[in-house]
């Protein structure tokens, strides 16, 4: 196995936006495989009106269905506890030794990853992929980056336009009755519904 993507979050729910990365990284870096990793208790934040870890984990699956490239890890999932990512690049790095490991991650997350759990170790286990082309959103990454990696740290960003979908947005939509097939593609759409995820509860 070549190069490796990671595309951490909650998937709260997966939708177009979080395919439209993983392709796009997968074909600007030359990655033999990109893998959505839903995270099984977020570190930093409490999932909203989260369905489960197990559900997050099958819509994921469902989204990326034949996409050729594309694939899902349960790793996050699997493992008791909070998801930090220092503690997933580590098991990738465990089973798959010969893997180069690409984190990929929006710029607004990129620029908080001071905060976050071993950032220089997470910065020396994996090429880090930013999804912006805003300069001033580069700009701030690159200020928060370098210098917990005395600058060594392998930051790329992915020439992509901006994506204007949001999870939030998705369980918004499906609160209030209307479609998401155009946000999270027909068959999450139609698992959001099956499963009667994320609708406000109809009063006693």
């Amino acid at each position: 196995m070549g190069g490796i993507g990671i595309l951490g979050g909650t998937f709260n729910p997966p939708h177009l936006g979080h395919l439209a990365v993983a392709t796009h990284a997968g074909e600007q870096l030359g990655l033999d495989l990109v893998l959505l990793m839903p995270a099984r208790i977020p570190p930093h934040k409490p999932a909203a009106e989260d369905p489960g870890p197990e559900q997050r984990l099958q819509m994921c699956r469902t989204l990326v269905c034949g996409r050729p490239g594309i694939d899902v890890s349960a790793l996050e999932i699997e493992r008791d506890g909070a998801s930090y990512t220092v503690d997933t690049l580590r098991s990738m790095h465990s089973s798959h030794p010969h893997a180069d490991l690409t984190f990929i991650v929006g710029a607004d997350t990129a620029s908080t990853m001071a905060s976050w759990r071993e950032p220089e170790a997470i910065l020396s286990l994996a090429r880090l992929a930013v999804a912006s082309r805003d300069g001033s959103q580069r700009r701030r990454v690159l200020d928060t980056v370098v210098p917990l990696s005395d600058g060594s740290a392998s930051v790329v960003f992915l020439d992509m336009g901006e994506v204007a979908i949001s999870s939030s947005l998705v369980r918004a939509r499906v609160a209030a009755g209307e479609p998401v097939a155009d946000l999270t593609g027909p068959d999450v759409a139609r698992y959001i519904y099956e499963h009667h995820l994320y609708r406000v509860p109809e009063p006693a």
